[in-house]
């Protein structure tokens, strides 16, 4: 609206230097006011022009090892998740959003809107290889940067989603139900372990050698239509067949993050590319849903919990999708009617999707202003 109230004014003073102009009038004063007007109106539109920056960007930030790039963005940006839409591409650099520690994030300007930039930490293995031409000219030729990929900074925090990218499956009751199943370990031990052998009913998938184990978890449940989305499925271990004699198989334990016991189920191992690089943005799509479970055991939301929700592949969410969270209002009652009344929901942090299923979506809460709970609304940012 101020923005809007100086082009109305600039607009008044053209229209009084015109009239003036008409009339034989050379008013000094009216064309002060319309060069002041201009001039607000340039500050304006360059305020419009850095939305999407916070009000006191730094002009540079050395990244560190531990950093994020959305802990980065989030340095510069009101919304971290629009980086890509204001990187400038420096074209010595083939992958902005490869980030090493030791490089510099620049704000510049560019044909007058602010942009982020990167400046490599090391030329000399990176790439500005220089020549002194014979004018005193150094030109300087991109050459490839050889780097560790560990090394490069993550977009968000891989430490708190690896294990749900491989550990976690989302499966149908009667998929894991009608799965086979440990009935007894080798020696007769009930609790076992990496390198044991197990002993499994049920009919194994033919041509298939690897199996995972895994125990049922929590049911998902859509908490306004009450439709089963499917059932948490912890893996446990991972499982060589050894031999298949009538209705038992025999298998070896090859590796296990916790004890494997009688009733444990096995699934076939899944050939599926597993995501490590994420790049948040908006989705493609509008989307509402809500949380309807946290891992961890824990009843309250923070940040960096891994949560679930209640949309998934079918209602188009996509991994790098970032989305706003409402918490859930407070149900009070009037004083003066005695009804009870349903406060509306207040925005208190996002999350971004790092896994989807055909009916439920895993999310990693990056940012938590308030005290989140399971079914809080999910949105579009």
């Amino acid at each position: 609206m101020k923005r809007e109230r100086i082009v109305f004014k600039a607009l008044l003073c053209f229209q009084e230097a015109i009239e003036s102009v008409n009339t034989g009038i050379h008013s000094m004063t009216t064309l002060c006011r319309i060069l002041i007007v201009l001039a607000m109106m340039g500050v304006g539109v360059l305020c419009a022009a850095e939305a999407p920056f916070r009000d006191s960007p730094p002009e540079r930030y050395v990244v560190k090892k531990g950093d994020t790039l959305w802990g980065i963005a989030d340095t510069f940006l009101r919304d971290p998740w629009k980086w890509p839409e204001i990187w400038y591409a420096n074209e010595q650099i083939e992958n902005p959003h490869l980030i090493y520690p030791g490089d510099v994030i620049r704000m510049v300007y560019v044909n007058g809107k602010p942009r982020l930039t990167v400046d490599r930490a090391d030329t000399s293995d990176l790439g500005n290889a220089r020549t002194h031409m014979p004018n005193g000219t150094i030109k300087l030729s991109p050459r490839p940067r050889v780097s560790k990929l560990d090394s490069v900074i993550p977009a968000i925090p891989l430490d708190a989603v690896q294990s749900f990218l491989v550990d976690n499956r989302v499966v149908t009751e009667t998929e894991l139900d009608g799965a086979p199943y440990v009935v007894a370990g080798g020696d007769q031990r009930i609790v076992l372990g990496a390198g044991d052998k197990v002993y499994v009913r049920g009919k194994l998938i033919e041509n298939q050698t690897a199996f995972g184990i895994y125990r049922k978890g929590a049911p998902f449940k859509d908490p306004d239509t009450g439709e089963l989305l499917g059932w948490e499925a912890k893996q446990l271990g991972l499982s060589k067949l050894i031999s298949i004699d009538d209705e038992i198989s025999t298998l070896r334990l090859l590796n296990t993050n916790k004890d494997i016991r009688v009733g444990d189920r096995l699934l076939p191992t899944i050939e599926r590319k597993v995501e490590s690089v994420f790049y948040p943005r908006s989705p493609e799509v509008d989307i509402q849903g809500k949380i309807i479970h946290v891992f961890g055991g824990v009843r309250n939301v923070s940040q960096y919990n891994v949560v679930v929700l209640n949309r998934g592949e079918r209602d188009s969410v996509a991994v790098g999708d970032v989305l706003a969270i409402f918490r859930k209002g407070e149900r009070v009652r009037d004083r003066f009617t005695s009804e009870l009344l349903q406060l509306p929901s207040e925005r208190a942090g996002l999350l971004i999707i790092f896994r989807t299923f055909e009916k439920v979506s895993f999310g990693l809460v990056l940012k938590a202003q308030k005290t989140l709970k399971v079914f809080d609304v999910v949105k579009n940012p």
